[in-house]
């Protein structure tokens, strides 16, 4: 089974500008240092790229502004904002305009400027001063801890009750306890803000730092993120959710990007347990993964509601590439009228089903009142064991993917 796609670096740096014609001194600088390796798209298509986690890996992001956009600087901070919520190098390309607007973009964290056309040598130059800059700092985040990109996998139910937490709490737990000699380290996210029950099945309470931290989201930061996060047997981090319930739309799409990046930035998989109810940053989460889980069953409401969820995708041009449909409570290898049921539904749908996890029984709802993964509480289980399948594909393919880009 393909289960996981990793992103290829495919360029080394990125214009983004809303007329690249402006700047035909640059497009020839640009040209004469990085060759074919550079790509220039509007304020829309850069934040677009940016969402999808395409520019994560670039060396600079180019934002070039002339003076027909000072009558919308909002767009071109709102840019720089987001680039340096993921840690990216930002360098400030102006032409013909003012310094009470040049003034109001710097001061949104861009690392370096050039004027345009730009002197000679000085683009070389910034370049140099930009990758100085980086070789510090991952020098000095080295003395302190390895800095990591971390897998994005989230995990959708189409209906309540199809056991999406269940999967997503012992998905999570799988991969963390796989290698004991070389922990892989793994967060779980719960984004259920009203509803969610991964403490419960992790028998963890629900902290108030999470509550702080959804009602201060425009401040949040590295610090704030690690505090609101909880241990589950030292061996894997927990993002609960808040001890009151809360509007789904406490956060936006930037907000629940930054703090996925923070968890990407600490973990080797991040696992998001998602809320069966879709909102404005539900997209944004799916742009950010690199596979994403819907679980279903086998009835007419799971057919219906995924109808509905695979129209959304069409509609809003959503990365359906990225879909993995998961079939709980599958038909036993020996239940042929159900393996026929299980085949009519994924041709009626227009899917491929490459994840059927079996009834694991009432073990499952026992250990989820215990609060204890089913590695604990029931190891020979069907549902555990295939679960541990799963995650251990994931594992060597992730493994695989790196050192084949690297």
């Amino acid at each position: 089974m393909a289960l996981l796609k990793l992103k290829e670096r495919v360029i080394e740096a990125y214009a983004a500008t809303r007329d690249i014609k402006k700047f035909p001194e640059l497009v020839s600088e640009l040209s004469d240092h990085f060759a074919k390796s550079w790509a220039v798209g509007s304020y829309k298509e850069a934040m677009e790229s940016l969402e999808r986690g395409s520019l994560d890996e670039l060396d600079v992001i180019f934002v070039c502004v002339d003076k027909n956009d000072e009558d919308n600087l909002d767009a071109v901070t709102g840019f720089i904002k987001a680039v340096k919520a993921r840690r990216l190098k930002v360098l400030l390309v102006a032409r013909d305009i003012s310094p009470t607007s040049l003034h109001q973009i710097m001061r949104h964290g861009t690392d370096d400027f050039l004027p345009c056309p730009p002197p000679k040598d000085a683009l070389g130059d910034a370049l140099a001063r930009l990758r100085d800059n980086a070789i510090e700092v991952e020098t000095e985040q080295k003395k302190t801890k390895k800095r990591r990109r971390g897998i994005v996998l989230p995990i959708y139910g189409v209906a309540g009750g199809v056991g999406t937490s269940t999967f997503a709490v012992n998905l999570a737990w799988e991969m963390a306890t796989f290698d004991k000699k070389s922990p892989i380290k793994v967060a779980i996210l719960d984004l259920n803000f009203q509803t969610g029950s991964v403490s419960t099945y992790l028998d963890l309470g629900n902290r108030d730092a999470v509550t702080e931290m959804l009602t201060n989201i425009e401040n949040l930061d590295a610090d704030m993120f690690a505090e609101s996060l909880t241990s589950f047997k030292s061996r894997m981090a927990v993002l609960t959710a808040p001890p009151e319930i809360f509007p789904l739309d406490i956060v936006n799409g930037h907000a629940i990007e930054n703090i996925i990046s923070f968890a990407r930035e600490s973990y080797d998989f991040v696992i998001v347990d998602m809320p069966t109810t879709l909102v404005d940053w539900s997209a944004n989460v799916l742009q950010m993964a690199e596979t994403y889980f819907a679980v279903m069953e086998l009835d007419m409401r799971s057919a219906q509601n995924m109808m509905r969820f695979l129209r959304v995708l069409k509609s809003e041009e959503l990365p359906e590439e990225k879909m993995q449909f998961v079939l709980n409570f599958a038909p036993a290898f020996t239940d042929l009228n159900g393996k026929a049921r299980a085949k009519r539904f994924s041709e009626s749908l227009g899917i491929d089903i490459n994840i059927l996890l079996p009834d694991g029984g009432k073990p499952v709802l026992a250990a989820n009142d215990q609060g204890r993964p089913l590695a604990d509480a029931a190891p020979k289980n069907p549902l555990r064991k295939e679960i541990r399948k799963i995650a251990e594909s994931l594992i060597t393919m992730a493994e695989e993917q790196k050192a084949a880009i690297a």
